[in-house]
C-alpha cells in the first residue's frame, strides 16, 4: 500500500471514528429538551396519592426518551398544612425523583401553618419533609433564603446553557423578592425562570393574593413590578394556584419577552386527573412547545389554552464552563 493509500485510509478512519463521536454526543445531549410543571397537588394528597406517584414516576421513566432536565412544582403540595399523612403522601411521591430527576418546590397557602383558622407564614410540616437538607448534597441545588426552604435557587444545564429556576413562596414578601434579585443578579448569564405559587390568572396577572388580611405580601402584579420586569435574564414565571390555565408574554425594561404561564388542574375530576405541563424547549428552533399530558389517562389535552407554541431565542450567551 502507498503513502497516498496509508494516509487515505488513515483520514476515512479519523472521519469515521469522529462521526461516531457526534453521534453518541448528539444521542448523549440532543438539543431538545424538557422541564416539567407540577402544579397544585393538594387533593392528590389528601385523596389521590397513586395519581402524584404516577406522576413522579413518568417523569422518572421518561428521564431519558424526554431528556428531562428539571421539575418545577407550584405549590400547594398538600391541602390540610396539619394532616400528616398527607405529607407523607407527598414525600413518596417526591422520593421516586430523587437523585434521578432534579426538581424545586415552595409552599403554597396550603402548605403554610395556621393559627386556629389565621394563616401564618410557618413552614414547620412543608421544612419537616422539604428542608435544605433534602437538596443539601445535589450539586444543582443552589441555596436557600434563612434557615428554611421556602424560598430557594436551583439549577440545569442543556444544550450547553445553564438554567436558574428560582422559586418563591406564596405572596413573597419584599425581602424575599429582593434576596431573589440578589441571586438572580449574580447570575446574569443564566436563563432564568421563576416560580411562585400565585402570580397568574387565566386573564392576567393576579392582583389579589396581596390583599389576604392575614399575610403582608405581594401579588403577581408586584412582583412583576418589583422583580421580574427588572431583569434582563428572566425569560419566564409559572405558578398555579388559581384554577385554569393561561399565559402571556410581556417585555422587560430590556426589552426583552417574559412568559407568563398559569398551570392549574386541581378543579378537574379526581383532584386533577394527573395532568402536567410539559414544556419541550427547542433551541434550534427558538421555540418552548407547552403540551398538557396526564399520566393518570394516558393523553394530551388539545386546547389552546392548554396545549401551545412559545417563541424565545435559547441561544446561550456564554457557554457552559466559559463564564
Amino acid at each position: 500500500m502507498n503513502r497516498f493509500n496509508r494516509n487515505g485510509l488513515r483520514c476515512l478512519v479519523s472521519i469515521a471514528l469522529l462521526m461516531v463521536a457526534a453521534t453518541w454526543i448528539s444521542a448523549a445531549e440532543p438539543s431538545c429538551f424538557t422541564v416539567v410543571l407540577l402544579p397544585d397537588t393538594q387533593f392528590y394528597s389528601e385523596s389521590h396519592p397513586q395519581t402524584y406517584v404516577a406522576q413522579t414516576q413518568w417523569i422518572k421513566d421518561h428521564a431519558q426518551s424526554e431528556n428531562i432536565r428539571f421539575a418545577i412544582h407550584l405549590g400547594d403540595v398538600v391541602n390540610r398544612f396539619g394532616v400528616q399523612q398527607q405529607w407523607e403522601n407527598a414525600d413518596r411521591a417526591h422520593a421516586v425523583l430523587d437523585g434521578v430527576v432534579p426538581y424545586s418546590i415552595t409552599p403554597g397557602n396550603h402548605d403554610l401553618d395556621r393559627n386556629g383558622d389565621v394563616m401564618t407564614r410557618g413552614t414547620t410540616r412543608f421544612n419537616k419533609y422539604f428542608s435544605p437538607t433534602r437538596f443539601k448534597d445535589r450539586d444543582w441545588y443552589g441555596g436557600h433564603l434563612g434557615q428554611g426552604n421556602e424560598n430557594n435557587f436551583c439549577f440545569f444545564e442543556a444544550n450547553g446553557m445553564r438554567f436558574m429556576v428560582v422559586s418563591l413562596e406564596y405572596s413573597p414578601t419584599d425581602a424575599m423578592l429582593q434576596w431573589a434579585g440578589r441571586v438572580i443578579e449574580e447570575h446574569p448569564q443564566d436563563h432564568v425562570i421563576v416560580a411562585t405559587h400565585c402570580y397568574m390568572r387565566p386573564d392576567g396577572r393576579d392582583t389579589k393574593c396581596s390583599k389576604t388580611k392575614e399575610l403582608v405580601g405581594n401579588c403577581g402584579e408586584m412582583i412583576w413590578q418589583k422583580l421580574i420586569r427588572k431583569h434582563p435574564n428572566i425569560f419566564m414565571v409559572v405558578s398555579g394556584h388559581v384554577i385554569g390555565t393561561g399565559h402571556q408574554t410581556s417585555t422587560n425594561e430590556a426589552g426583552k419577552p417574559v412568559h407568563e404561564i398559569l398551570v392549574d388542574y386541581q378543579g378537574l375530576p379526581n383532584g386533577g386527573d394527573g395532568w402536567l405541563a410539559l414544556m419541550r424547549f427547542k433551541p434550534d428552533e427558538n421555540k418552548i412547545a407547552i403540551e398538557a399530558y396526564s399520566p393518570l389517562l394516558d393523553k394530551s389535552k388539545s386546547s389552546p389554552a392548554d396545549t401551545y407554541t412559545l417563541q424565545y431565542n435559547i441561544a446561550p450567551a456564554v457557554p457552559v464552563g466559559a463564564q
